[in-house]
């Protein structure tokens, strides 16, 4: 493949969804295109913005969190594991409201009481709590979740 064909290829990937440098890369590497080369086609892409970085996360963050059901500690080791900067990361997180982001850990602490099976609160109660940290929510947020879950009975306070 040519570099006017991988810019071409790489310039439409991009335009389909939101892609970062570290997925671009792999597809560059598949194509056998070389490192210089790959290079040259990021910057460009970068330049133009098919690749944007703050676009990326924002959109991850959010997909990530609607869809997946996803916390905040499990967006940011993934977009760390994506090669994205602290910083385009921790806003990217901010931008997740508050609200939501409380009413989804109840929402599936409140599913995942109902398939329970325990015999105390102390035992449910840990149950729910590595459920929810399993899927990247803060000690705190898990807390208060599971309060709200169980109608304030809970063990771990």
């Amino acid at each position: 493949m040519t570099y006017e064909e991988a810019l071409h290829r790489a310039a439409a990937y991009c335009s389909q969804a939101e892609h970062c440098r570290l997925d671009v890369t792999g597809k560059l590497m598949k194509w056998g295109i070389e490192p210089e080369q790959q290079d040259l086609i990021l910057t460009y892409l970068e330049q133009e913005n098919y690749l944007n970085e703050q676009r990326y996360a924002l959109a991850f963050a959010h997909d990530k969190f609607r869809y997946n059901k996803w916390g905040k500690v499990r967006i940011r080791m993934e977009l760390q594991r994506k090669g994205i900067q602290t910083g385009v990361t921790e806003e990217a997180l901010r931008s997740l409201d508050d609200d939501s982001y409380l009413a989804k850990a109840t929402e599936l602490a409140v599913a995942k009481l109902n398939k329970l099976h325990y015999s105390d609160h102390y035992e449910r109660d840990g149950k729910l709590f590595r459920f929810l940290a399993g899927r990247g929510f803060e000690p705190a947020v898990v807390r208060k979740a599971i309060r709200q879950a169980t109608g304030g009975q809970q063990a771990c306070d």
